[in-house]
């Protein structure tokens, strides 16, 4: 009986080992584990933080970016890319331009394309599409509203032509006078072409000055900020333009302003300014006409006013006529002369100064320009429109 008590001591002993043994390989199964879980959760939260970091980045990106997985599944979709495809009238069109594209680089193609919808508002939509490994892991689109580029160059290029017009037309006319002035013996015709030499000199000349003033402005890091006595500013402005009214017979009247009323700014530029709305509003007057010209004061800004009451302006042009050399009647624009940068120089100054231009006009009835300057440097003032740079 001892050797059985025994041997059952022995076999309880290797129960009991075996338990252990099995409870300590659970217990470090389950801590292995649980080290897996956590170290999956922390893989996860690191690629959710870095996938969120990406969405970030794109969100921020000037463009639209959709993405497409091998089976033709939209996986990404940026912030831009969204206001591509819902936000404005041609938005099926952009959306079926993008989906046709993806479909291009699935198939291992890139190409681009140039969409313009013409609105309102009118929109020129850049697309490209690019294929992932060939297409085999999917591809994206890029979508690039490049309105204002295309806005930009339009302007540019009529600029060049404008300019090389203006400035062909009395070296051309010069080059005729001369030589019939070569020829003429008569005094009287001698007298008639010379005239008319200096005014096709003149009207060349003219076109240059307001070209560097326009550039000189266009730049403004030479503008002062100092204060500007308003009053002098407008009796020089009338100063200026006397003699072109008094030919047409057009009556300039400054009204009386705030005494001692100030700006913040470019004597020289604000001189400029003001003159070229007067000129503007004599040209466009008709004869017995009469323009005034006043000052309103405000809280943080003075108003420079200058009101006709001539042809007007077709509601159609407002938004076109500070835009370099463009004449509302050219056929008028002709008999009045000028070379069409006055109104772009006054919204240049308006700019450099922080201030604004505005119209308001109706046809028959006249014109009312209104040239907002601050009167201190800190002052708020409304942006004006914005033309591109050329």
């Amino acid at each position: 009986m001892i050797w059985l008590a025994a041997i059952l001591g022995l076999v309880a002993g290797a129960l009991l080992a075996t338990v252990a043994a099995r409870s300590t390989a659970r217990a470090r199964e389950r801590e292995h584990t649980t080290r897996l879980a956590d170290e999956l959760r922390r893989s996860t939260s690191g690629a959710r933080v870095e996938l969120d970091r990406l969405r970030a980045a794109l969100d921020v990106l000037p463009v639209g970016i959709l993405v497409a997985d091998a089976r033709g599944e939209i996986v990404l979709n940026n912030e831009r890319g969204g206001r591509f495809a819902g936000s404005w009238q041609g938005d099926v069109l952009v959306t079926e331009a993008a989906h046709g594209l993806l479909r291009d680089a699935l198939a291992g193609i890139e190409a681009e394309r140039v969409l313009d919808i013409f609105g309102p508002p009118r929109r020129v939509v850049a697309l490209r599409s690019l294929a992932i490994a060939g297409g085999v892991d999917g591809g994206l689109v890029i979508m690039d509203d490049i309105t204002e580029r295309v806005r930009t160059d339009a302007v540019r290029t009529d600029f060049v032509t404008n300019i090389s017009h203006e400035l062909k037309t009395p070296v051309g006319a010069l080059t005729v006078l001369a030589e019939a002035l070569a020829d003429a013996d008569d005094p009287d015709d001698v007298r008639r072409l010379s005239d008319k030499v200096m005014h096709e000199a003149d009207r060349l000349s003219r076109t240059i000055d307001d070209l560097l003033e326009l550039s000189r402005i266009e730049l403004g890091g030479d503008a002062v900020r100092d204060p500007v006595e308003v009053a002098p500013v407008l009796e020089g402005a009338v100063q200026r333009i006397s003699s072109l009214a008094e030919q047409r017979g057009i009556v300039v009247r400054i009204v009386p302003s705030v005494p001692g009323a100030r700006a913040i700014g470019d004597r020289r530029q604000l001189m400029s300014a003001l003159g070229n709305l007067v000129e503007n509003a004599v040209k466009y007057s008709e004869p017995g006409g009469c323009v005034e010209v006043s000052a309103e004061v405000h809280e943080h800004s003075v108003d420079l006013v200058v009101a006709d009451h001539g042809v007007g302006i077709p509601a159609s042009d407002l938004s076109r006529i500070f835009e370099r050399f463009y004449r509302v009647d050219r056929a008028r624009s002709r008999d009045t002369g000028g070379t069409g940068l006055g109104l772009s120089i006054v919204r240049h100054v308006a700019n450099n100064h922080g201030g604004s231009v505005s119209v308001e006009s109706a046809e028959g009835e006249g014109s009312t320009f209104r040239l907002s300057i601050p009167t201190s440097t800190g002052a708020p003032a409304p942006a004006s429109s914005q033309e591109p740079s050329v």
